[in-house]
């Protein structure tokens, strides 16, 4: 089978791998659609021979494909796989990290904060992702896909509407509440239109006038390009000198995450969640005088992952709207280069 890896500097190599047999506990997915997801462009971004996100593939293990918002249905099961878990034919996403399996977090379904071991991360550097024909995972990292949603939309849910789902839950976000969101690639889009169907009114953020229509599109009340305006001003005059209840951060800029602190009003709660990068705050000023909590929220459970499928099926959330660009595996140099300038809607590999 062919798969898309990233040896790094921009650049996409699209390579000859063994098709995969599931050996005891294991599936192979034959994959439907594998989603882009904006912490892909890390790897993609990075120099040749470093490791992406500070995950190095296994010794000897040559290139890795990359790809963690695969969907598909199951093609083979290896042995020891209960029925309840797996059987051919199913339609699945899969939670793309593994862990011990034995640990708190693990049997929570959490197995990304495994206690002790270094996770797998299937597509993120050290375990063969869905951008390619099939895909090999433990049969417990599998999530039913609602027959009500598209494959498209199931690997959104398999990361970056997933993420977006489950930062919104970490802040017990209410109808009641004026919520800000930095940045509109496609966790945001997702949190903008996530959050809207939960009834809040949406501040959505981004530099870019592509990004901010298409905001508009999937619910926000206001748009604010923060290139032109003084962010935190602007969200409390439209907060009548409050601020926001909630914020989250989905750009990983440091000025968006300091002014996602900064824009909430007393007692309010900022969250984070894009990866990498760093922010600078005042403590006094910014967070304690203020009484502000700040979250971090890195992905979802397994548990977590099936409760925002089941959400998007009873609200009639359109997700696959996010979806501008649909790809096949021999485009992948082409839909990375166009993916790089962040300023499109979210694109997926149809198989």
């Amino acid at each position: 089978m062919r798969g898309v890896t990233f040896p790094g500097d921009h650049t996409v190599e699209i390579l000859n791998f063994p098709d995969p047999t599931p050996g005891p506990g294991e599936v192979v997915l034959e994959m439907k659609a594998s989603g882009m997801c904006g912490s892909d462009l890390h790897s993609y971004r990075r120099a040749k021979g470093s490791a992406p996100l500070g995950r190095r593939p296994p010794e000897g293990s040559g290139p890795m494909i990359v790809g963690h918002e695969p969907c598909g249905v199951v093609a083979a099961v290896g042995a020891g796989v209960p029925l309840a878990e797996a059987r051919v034919g199913d339609r699945v996403m899969v939670h793309h990290y593994w862990g011990c399996s034995v640990c708190e977090h693990c049997r929570a379904g959490w197995s990304q904060l495994c206690a002790r071991q270094a996770p797998i991360v299937y597509g993120g550097g050290n375990g063969h992702g869905g951008h390619a024909q099939y895909m090999k995972v433990p049969s417990r990292t599998l999530v039913p896909l609602p027959e009500e949603l598209s494959f498209q939309a199931g690997a959104a849910i398999s990361c970056g509407t997933g993420t977006a789902y489950g930062a919104l839950r970490r802040i017990d976000l209410a109808g009641t509440h004026t919520i800000a969101i930095f940045g509109q690639g496609p966790v945001g889009l997702s949190a903008t239109q996530l959050a809207a169907a939960m009834g809040a009114r949406v501040i959505a953020l981004d530099v870019s006038a592509e990004r901010l229509a298409r905001a508009r599109e999937f619910g926000a009340d206001v748009v604010v390009d923060p290139s032109k305006d003084d962010t935190v001003k602007a969200i409390r005059d439209l907060t009548h000198g409050m601020g926001a209840d909630r914020s989250v951060d989905t750009s990983s800029n440091p000025d968006a995450r300091a002014a996602a602190v900064r824009c909430v009003r007393t007692w309010g709660v900022a969250c984070f969640v894009g990866e990498t990068g760093n922010v600078t705050l005042e403590v006094s000023p910014d967070i304690l005088r203020r009484q502000v909590t700040i979250v971090g929220s890195w992905t979802f459970s397994t548990i977590g992952q099936a409760e925002c499928a089941r959400y998007i099926v009873d609200r009639k959330v359109d997700v696959d709207h996010l979806f501008t660009h649909q790809w096949k595996l021999e485009q992948a140099e082409e839909a990375y280069r166009l993916f790089d300038r962040q300023n499109t809607g979210k694109g997926v590999f149809l198989m």
